[in-house]
């Protein structure tokens, strides 16, 4: 199912953007496990929208009701379920797309699977708004995570064409992410935000680049072929909206290096196998090598923009010009950065599941 994640974990998103409510359910966690809630809304916080003149003005508190999973603060065995309600909707400001999509989103493509019964409001089931109960199941794996010593930061590598400082790929200062706005080198990070603001003012957008590390994980997690770790993180991080591209380690620049370029030399650490550097991204072979496992994904401009974009009348068959309404970021990246520690989690705690 498109909507459901995981071999050994088994996460199912459902809801939509303008319902009564969105949510997760997550199965195949063990008992035993404690959920601390104070710490997943701080989390859930940073992802939430309405918070500055650079995220969407739509107000929702993001905040999960458990229905099912979690005793007394820990996981019980049963499948975790968790709802949020959608309290601040307009649906009216998308009826006019099922007839008239917009460019660069779903509307189109899901009216043709869907036979015109898709849901548009707000997107419906392809709105980034699916992403808070992703971030759900993402913030308990990450505290998860921590409790064995593994930890996923992410910040924002590229707002359009301005670039923040680069994770040390051997080892990333994790700690030095500014989580008010997410970047190492907080003067790129005001660049950043003028760049946004002055795309709103003109009624556009813009796009960027997230890179994400996890650190203290041991080698041999993850396996070869399909259910390599990249295969496994990819897959999840592509169920991002809006995400276009991932790259690991070296990634694309590795096209134009020398083998004995790319090439990471083993050396041993205090007993421990470690590589100089990290081409590889902390994976060989689809398994960590016990490096830092390290990651950038590519966010597009968000589609639905002010300015009157070029479309088509699907009743009429013709031509038309439309003019998108409702609220939208003008900039989905700084929102984004901790939904890709999310996804980071989910995938990398589900290919721990396997391991033990």
């Amino acid at each position: 199912m498109s909507s459901t994640y995981g071999d050994n974990l088994r996460l199912s998103i459902f809801g939509q953007s303008h319902g009564a409510g969105i949510g997760m359910t997550l199965d195949g966690i063990p008992a035993g496990l404690p959920v601390d809630m104070n710490q997943l809304q701080v989390f859930l916080n940073r992802r939430a929208p309405g918070q500055g003149d650079i995220s969407t003005p739509r107000k929702e508190e993001d905040r999960p009701e458990i229905l099912s999973g979690i005793v007394d603060g820990y996981t019980c065995g049963a499948p975790i379920a968790a709802l949020i309600r959608n309290t601040n909707t307009r649906s009216g400001d998308y009826m006019q797309l099922k007839d008239c999509p917009r460019p660069g989103h779903a509307d189109y493509t899901a009216s043709v699977k869907y036979g015109g019964y898709q849901d548009v409001a707000g997107g419906g089931h392809f709105s980034g708004r699916l992403t808070a109960p992703l971030c759900i199941a993402g913030g308990m794996c990450k505290q998860w995570l921590e409790q064995q010593g593994i930890f996923v930061s992410a910040h924002i590598a590229q707002i359009a064409n301005i670039k923040d400082d680069a994770f040390d790929p051997v080892a990333p200062e994790l700690n030095n992410v500014h989580h008010d706005f997410p970047v190492l080198n907080t003067q790129m990070g005001h660049k950043m935000r003028q760049a946004i603001l002055e795309a709103k003012e003109n009624g556009d957008s813009v796009g960027g680049i997230i890179e994400c590390a996890v650190t203290g994980l041991s080698a041999g997690v993850g396996d070869p072929m399909f259910d390599g770790m990249e295969g496994r993180i990819a897959k999840i991080i592509f169920g991002i909206p809006g995400i276009k591209g991932v790259e690991f380690g070296s990634g694309f620049q590795s096209a134009a290096m020398m083998g004995s370029q790319n090439n990471d030399p083993f050396t041993i650490t205090d007993g421990t196998v470690r590589t100089k550097t990290n081409n590889a991204g902390g994976i060989l072979g689809g398994i960590s090598n016990g490096m830092p496992i390290l990651f950038r994904a590519a966010v597009k401009p968000t589609p639905s923009i002010a300015k009157s974009q070029e479309s088509i009348s699907l009743s009429g068959q013709c031509s038309r010009m439309l003019e998108v309404k409702g609220r939208h970021d003008p900039c989905i990246v700084p929102r984004a950065v901790p939904v890709v520690e999310a996804a980071a989690a989910i995938a990398v705690y589900d290919a721990l599941l396997q391991a033990k």
